[in-house]
């Protein structure tokens, strides 16, 4: 995995479509910056909420959050916040590093990229007539 960004928490606010304010944790990808809700981010980490929205950071007079670009959840071995953005792939930030930010411990967490598996040849291939006679032969 190579590094593709950083999070951070600058105590920002930002404002919904619907006008409330919201503290929101900065992803900085691949030049991009993304807002995820600190109080949905909490309560993911903790298990109470299954996905968190990430939504595009806007800057005009104030912070705006944007339209939602991806989603994101803890792994299956509860080690990592795994975020998947629309258009950029998948992302990866340790837990523990994740806690750190939030408590105030540290400024930065570095976000990794998921590299993209590989589709394997034999799914790619079509099959012939012959190779699927072989294969109910056997």
């Amino acid at each position: 995995m190579q590094k593709a960004g950083y999070i951070q928490r600058t105590g920002c606010r930002a404002i919904d479509r619907d006008g409330s304010l919201h503290e929101v944790v900065e992803l900085h990808v691949l030049g991009a910056r993304y807002a995820i809700r600190l109080d949905d981010l909490v309560k993911g980490i903790a298990g109470r909420q299954v996905a968190v929205q990430v939504d595009a950071l806007v800057r005009e007079w104030n912070y705006y959050l944007g339209t939602t670009c991806g989603m994101g959840h803890v792994s299956g071995s509860g080690k990592a916040l795994n975020i998947e953005l629309f258009e950029a792939g998948n992302f990866t930030i340790s837990l523990a590093a994740l806690r750190s930010i939030l408590y105030g411990r540290e400024r930065t967490a570095s976000v990794a990229r998921i590299p993209e598996q590989p589709v394997s040849p034999v799914w790619k291939a079509r099959r012939t007539d012959v190779q699927q006679q072989i294969v109910a032969l056997v």
